[in-house]
Parts: C-alpha cells; sequence; structure tokens
C-alpha cells in the first residue's frame, strides 16, 4: 500500500542530504512558503524561485517546489503584490504550493550542486577543491569539486562543456591557450571567483565556473594556470536539477510514497540574447 510525504516529510530528507546547519552563515536555506502538514503528490525541482517557474507550477498544481536558490536573503517589512518577489509570495500561498530551498548547502554537498556538475563533465577521482568538513556518512564535503579525465587541448574540453550545459543565451567564455592539455578539471558550479586561488592550488589545468568577473580573471590568467571557463550561472547549476529529481524519486519509491516530481527546464538566465560585438577599436 503507497503512502504519501507531507512537506515536513520532503523537508526532513531534504536536510537529512543537505543539512542547513552547513550553510554559509550569509545563507538563507529552508521551508520559505508552506504549510508542513499539507499532502506532497507533485514536486517540481528548479534553480531559481521566479514568476516563470511559479506560474508553472501552479499551473500544473504542483505541491511543493524546491529551488536551490532563495527568496530572500535579507528580511522584509512589507510583500505587496506590486513587487515581483511579494507576488510571488501571494501566489504561492493562493495556489496552496510551499517553496523550499537548498543553496550553499546543496552546493557543498556528496551529490550536490558540485558533485553534479563534475558528473556531468566526467571528472573521475574528485574531491571538494575547498574542503569544510566530513558528512555523516564521513564524505568529505565543500565547496567546488576537482578531479581527472584523459587529456585533450582546452578547445577540445571546451566544445565538451559546452555541449554538455543546458542550452541558454550565455554561452561559454574561454580563457587560456586554446592548444594546452586538460588533464585536471576544477569546477564550481555558480560564481566561482572566490575560488580562484583554490584552483590554482589544486594543480588544475582549467577552471570551469560562472560569473567571472574582468579584473579578477585577467589578473589569475596573467598569473599562469589554470584556464578558465566561464558559463552562466544557471546553466552551471542546472545539473543538479535532474540530479535531485532522480534522487528523490529513489527515495519515494523506497518509502513506498506515491509522488511525481518534475525538473523545470525553464530557463531562468536574465539574458535573452548573446551577439558579437563588431564594432571598431579606432
Amino acid at each position: 500500500m503507497t503512502t504519501t510525504w507531507t512537506v515536513s516529510d520532503v523537508v526532513t530528507v531534504m536536510d537529512r542530504w543537505y543539512p542547513p546547519e552547513t550553510a554559509q552563515e550569509w545563507d538563507k536555506v529552508g521551508l520559505i512558503v508552506g504549510d508542513p502538514s499539507r499532502e506532497v503528490r507533485r514536486v517540481l525541482i528548479a534553480v531559481d524561485p521566479v514568476a516563470a517557474v511559479i506560474d508553472e507550477a501552479v499551473s500544473n498544481e504542483i505541491d511543493m517546489i524546491i529551488t536551490h536558490h532563495p527568496l530572500y536573503l535579507r528580511g522584509v517589512s512589507f510583500l505587496p503584490e506590486s513587487d515581483p518577489k511579494g507576488r510571488v509570495v501571494a501566489t504561492l500561498v493562493r495556489g496552496e504550493c510551499a517553496l523550499f530551498n537548498a543553496h550553499t548547502n546543496a552546493d557543498i554537498a556528496y551529490r550536490g550542486v558540485a558533485h553534479a556538475l563534475a558528473d556531468l563533465l566526467g571528472l573521475d577521482r574528485t574531491q571538494p577543491l575547498d574542503p569544510s568538513g566530513r558528512d555523516r556518512d564521513g564524505r568529505s564535503v565543500g565547496l567546488g569539486r576537482v578531479g581527472t579525465i584523459d587529456p585533450v587541448t582546452l578547445r577540445e574540453f571546451a566544445q565538451r562543456v559546452a555541449s554538455a550545459l543546458p542550452a541558454g543565451p550565455h554561452g561559454l567564455f574561454v580563457g587560456g591557450d586554446l592548444e594546452s592539455t586538460v588533464a585536471r578539471v576544477a569546477v564550481s558550479g555558480g560564481a566561482g571567483d572566490s575560488l580562484l586561488e583554490q584552483a590554482r592550488a589544486s594543480g588544475a589545468d582549467v577552471f570551469v565556473t560562472a560569473d567571472l568577473r574582468h579584473h579578477p580573471s585577467s589578473e589569475h590568467l596573467e598569473g599562469g594556470a589554470p584556464a578558465l571557463i566561464s558559463g552562466s550561472h544557471w546553466a552551471t547549476e542546472w545539473p543538479w536539477v535532474p540530479v535531485l529529481a532522480q534522487r528523490l524519486s529513489e527515495q519515494a519509491e523506497a518509502d513506498n510514497v506515491s509522488v511525481d516530481i518534475t525538473a523545470s527546464t525553464i530557463v531562468t538566465e536574465p539574458w535573452t540574447a548573446h551577439m558579437q560585438t563588431t564594432g571598431g577599436t579606432q
């Protein structure tokens, strides 16, 4: 006989895999909106709690959304529907849909965001790029991952990354000698400026991440390896979404729970197009 999960049951599972106490101090993770006692028959997983995702959920009668990013990082005093986030909260409440997020606690974890990106790109023998301890099962956890691949050129590896990441308008930026050899790879989904030193110390030939800024990237490349591949924030974190969907489905089957779990494919990048500039420099 099958049973059902409640919102609280899903939170318990997520907190076991991605303990909230492992989130960074500035972060906000957990149940944002929703009744913990409400039954959950349909779950939607996405990167961003933006209006398009919320509308997708409510129109499909989703009971609970799990996102990577939080809705709020700071306290607010007012939630008018004239405000985009206030409108999100109102839509969730009217649609009786819960919203939960796992952010930096999912970044560092086993089978978390960095782990999913490393697996997608075919890295072997991976370890955390910036270790922060061990989880309840004794596995090393931390920000990013570093591992190995069969040697290829940077050009070939960049093409592999471009074909593996989900399609979106941002594309990839590549910094470094395109004919250099890549055998050791560091990755970190989302903004990776803060891990440039760790990527170099790891002995990586290339660092795959997102949101790299001009000055830190330029200064880093002046200092040598690793080469840099910068994708979009959304694209480098989305690979965790289907991984989590599969993991929750497996847990539901083990618990004899009837629940439909869907990975959202809506592209929630802020950009809508990428165009090469062709003007002169004179």
